[in-house]
């Protein structure tokens, strides 16, 4: 099979969309040639299409958001690229008091099928304010889907089926991902939002990790399983909401042992809700107490030896995974 960038399976993605259904728009800062947004993604694709259907706006993400809840009202399926994900706070009532309330409020007779694309994460030294994890605030919010792709098969699969949902979806991409390099078919495929995926079996403990932190456990499950260590069973949600508890719910009761690890900070994350769900549902089968890997309560720093040690690296879940088996 072949191997293409997390970057390309993107594009791929919404090229493929935007040849199936007409009603699928891109809207965004600068998505047009030459530029193909902040992170090239979008190149190509206005001088294919026309700049009609890939369309530059001005700098205002409450624009950008708010255009894309009333485009999607009025029967296209929006794909709004937010440039980083912290700027999404600027236009948080389009997408939380609007976008994810309208379906709700309209007692059903209306939909938002629209997703929101945004590069969150840290890794380029681009400081407080262009660096955060924040799926957390969105996950809090109901009539919001959220999904977090590690890898570019996931990437394409998942971007794909977000378009064609009915509902409001977030669609994070790491932006230290975008030259990841993985498998992909070139024929078509879709992956269900709320599906899991097993990216490595193992039978003595269960880590689940999002996005980014997703190869740096898989890399730390191989060197241990190559020196005699335990075997590591690793889950990648895919998408936070809807969120797959059976298949982490089956993996704690065969290895009774869980290890969660994601970037965002601490505090609030992500990491507590499925700690939450593994201590009310699977407790009896727990041999050890939960572990969460995250970062630091801390806004992300601007000098890379600080970002670095912000971050979860390889010997912070290693020496978590260890101390969890033990």
């Amino acid at each position: 099979m072949r191997e293409i960038l997390y970057r390309d399976a993107i594009r791929e993605a919404l090229r493929e969309e935007l040849l199936r259904d007409p009603a699928v728009v891109l809207i965004g800062e600068e998505l047009s040639d030459p530029w193909g947004g902040t992170f090239g993604v979008t190149k190509g694709l206005s001088t294919e299409f026309g700049e009609a259907r890939v369309r530059n706006t001005p700098i205002s993400e409450a624009a950008i958001i708010g255009c894309a809840v009333g485009a999607a009202l009025a029967g296209m399926r929006p794909v709004a690229e937010i440039m980083f994900s912290d700027f999404i706070a600027t236009g948080m009532d389009q997408l939380v008091n609007q976008g994810a309330k309208i379906h709700y409020m309209s007692g059903g007779q209306l939909s938002v099928p629209m997703v929101i694309r945004t590069a969150g994460g840290s890794g380029r030294a681009s400081a407080a304010q262009h660096s955060q994890s924040l799926e957390a605030w969105f996950v809090h919010v109901p009539g919001l889907k959220v999904v977090m792709p590690s890898t570019p098969y996931d990437a394409k699969g998942l971007l794909k089926s977000a378009i064609r949902d009915a509902d409001p979806v977030l669609f994070i991409e790491h932006k230290m991902m975008y030259n990841s390099r993985g498998p992909v078919p070139e024929e078509e495929y879709l992956i269900p939002l709320g599906v899991a995926d097993i990216k490595r079996s193992g039978t003595d403990l269960t880590v689940v990790a999002t996005s980014r932190m997703v190869p740096r456990v898989l890399a730390v499950a191989e060197r241990l399983a190559q020196n005699g260590g335990p075997d590591i069973e690793v889950i990648d949600p895919r998408s936070l909401v809807p969120f797959d508890r059976a298949t982490v719910i089956a993996s704690v009761q065969k290895t009774h042992r869980l290890v969660i690890v994601h970037e965002a900070v601490e505090r609030g994350g992500f990491g507590a809700e499925i700690a939450s769900i593994v201590g009310s549902e699977a407790f009896t089968y727990l041999d050890a107490p939960i572990k969460r890997v995250a970062a630091a309560n801390t806004p992300v720093p601007f000098a890379p030896q600080l970002e670095d040690y912000l971050v979860p690296d390889e010997q912070r879940i290693e020496a978590a995974i260890i101390e969890t088996a033990a």
